[in-house]
């Protein structure tokens, strides 16, 4: 599997996915902690990929997303934003509406799958 197919399917199977430096619990640059706080505030489980440990993801999402800097968080498959336009969102209340709405729509069709 190639890199952009590795970074598709990663979008695709994760309805909340943050790229960043490090880990949320210990993040590696200011921007990818800044970006993590906010969406653990937002109080729903998200995934994340270490770009760090990742160096064929850091070098090609730039160019597969269009968007030049890290942290990335991509939700349903579309890119919101890096870590300016996330504390903006989660300023307003945009993000965590945004969040937690995902995070219950993915939590229904799991149970549905187990029902």
């Amino acid at each position: 599997m190639d890199t952009i197919d590795k970074i598709k399917q990663q979008i695709e199977e994760n309805p909340i996915l943050l790229y960043m430096k490090g880990s949320p619990k210990l993040p590696s640059c200011g921007f990818s902690s800044q970006a993590s706080q906010a969406l653990m505030h937002c109080g729903a489980q998200f995934a994340y990929v270490d770009i760090l440990q990742n160096p064929d993801i850091r070098e090609k999402l730039p160019e597969y997303a269009n968007w030049p800097t890290f942290p990335q968080l991509w939700v349903e498959g579309e890119l919101i934003g890096g870590c300016d336009i996330m504390m903006a969102m989660f300023q307003s209340g945009e993000l965590q509406t945004l969040i937690k709405e995902t995070a219950a729509k993915y939590e229904e069709s799991d149970q549905q799958k187990t029902d």
